[in-house]
């Protein structure tokens, strides 16, 4: 990656150093079908021009069979290893063009032959096509000094041009190459934001859709069940006892539909900072069950050293900070750590399964009795919620259910809802969290 500034000594050297003698990464061979079929027909052609280029060295020059062999494959060499590694190839060329001029004949315009010449230029041009420019300028300007020591006066600045101009438009294909990958990787950059905000701008209308309708909703049946004994008279002490209950149940499914509407609206997944409902709810969800006519029993064991019931201890400090509060990290009065169902978010999982099992049961069959009972079996707890069946079970899944399904999944759990003879029952298994 070529670099923008004042120039250094390590900035102008390193490139030298990499050309002469620092370790090459190979590169990846070509995948593209066609190379199957070019890669042994041009290795069948080069092997010709090996042959052709001894035998014209046979026939010109006075040199032992050895370094004609030498002088021979030196010469198609480099061209093989340039696909791969266009550096070393460089260097197997640059080394060549010293030894290709031994005894050379008066009768020959340049010392090298035909293929060493046209190799080495193919050479230079793969190299100033991969490499950057500072590279390409320091392998030119080295490639330059056996064509001053070796090639006749009037045919030197010749070559010199020729391999000036290979290695410019070798250069003038690499940075345009790189500058179609950089535009590439912008506009895939761009198609990446433009859906990131297109799933936002959905996101926001879900929940502007849902504060403008469900909460709407929600807050008039507050409103309304808490201004029902000051409109109406007469009404008797449970009505009234009824209707605050009414009330209170739609505040608190407002304070989630804020919650919900909040994570729908930020850009990013950021963790709600609100206390999230965990499994020392349990009670109040079932008592508000209850209070709603749903006849529910409940039964938990195996649950040694959990607050069953009980609020969650919080953390005065983290508090005034406006810090979000980890049960993980709590304690009782004794010091010890209450174990928790993997920290918050299986806390949840487990409130948010009771509570929709519980709320399918009211709905699919009211006024029968449900029975919740949770379990603790070492590593993980089980939770159990069953119903009489009042009707045939339908097929197909709602939402609830794969909702619930989906929030245990996440904790490695696993869910079932099923029918059980006669009765419906959903069992949910989830494990523990450590207690380090």
């Amino acid at each position: 990656m070529e670099t923008i500034g004042p120039v250094t000594r390590r900035n102008a050297t390193g490139p030298l150093r990499r050309l002469l003698w620092s370790r090459e990464t190979v590169r990846p061979a070509p995948r593209a079908r066609i190379w199957v079929y070019l890669l042994p027909l041009g290795l069948l052609a080069l092997a010709g021009l090996g042959l052709a280029t001894g035998a014209y060295l046979t026939d010109n020059r006075q040199l032992d069979d050895v370094w004609v062999v030498i002088l021979s494959i030196g010469s198609v060499l480099p061209i093989v290893v340039t696909l791969r590694r266009p550096v070393l190839a460089w260097r197997l060329g640059f080394v060549m063009l010293f030894l290709g001029t031994l005894e050379p004949s008066v009768k020959e315009s340049w010392p090298w032959n035909t293929v060493q010449i046209l190799g080495f230029l193919l050479v230079l041009g793969r190299l100033a096509v991969i490499e950057g420019a500072q590279l390409t300028v320091w392998a030119t300007a080295l490639s330059l000094v056996p064509v001053f020591l070796y090639a006749p006066a009037a045919n030197a600045w010749g070559a010199a041009l020729l391999l000036v101009a290979i290695a410019a438009l070798g250069d003038i294909v690499s940075r345009r190459r790189r500058t179609q990958a950089l535009l590439a990787e912008k506009e895939e950059l761009t198609e990446l934001e433009r859906a990131r905000r297109a799933v936002l701008e959905e996101r926001t209308r879900i929940a502007r859709e849902m504060h403008d309708v469900v909460a709407h909703h929600m807050s008039m049946i507050a409103v309304r069940a808490e201004t029902a004994p000051y409109r109406v008279g007469g009404l008797s002490p449970a009505a009234q006892e009824e209707l605050a209950g009414i009330a209170g149940s739609a505040r608190e499914a407002l304070t989630d539909m804020r919650r919900l509407l909040g994570v729908l609206r930020a850009e990013q997944d950021e963790a709600p900072r609100a206390p999230q409902p965990g499994f020392a709810e349990l009670d109040d969800l079932i008592a508000a069950a209850r209070a709603a006519g749903v006849e529910v029993s409940y039964s938990a064991s195996g649950l040694t050293g959990q607050v069953v019931g009980a609020a969650r201890p919080v953390d005065e400090s983290a508090g005034e900070r406006g810090q979000p509060v980890d049960n993980e990290t709590q304690h009782d009065a004794e010091g010890h750590r209450l174990p928790t169902l993997g920290g918050a978010a299986a806390e949840l999982a487990a409130y948010r399964i009771v509570q929709e099992a519980l709320a399918n049961a009211a709905r699919h069959a009211p006024g029968s009795p449900v029975t919740v009972e949770a379990r603790g079996l070492g590593d993980r707890l089980e939770l159990t919620v069953r119903n009489p069946l009042t009707a045939p079970a339908t097929p197909g899944r709602g939402h609830g259910l794969e909702g619930m399904r989906e929030r245990a999944e996440l904790l490695d759990g696993t869910l079932s809802a099923a029918p059980d003879g006669d009765h419906f029952v959903v069992r949910a298994v989830l494990p523990w969290g450590g207690d380090e």
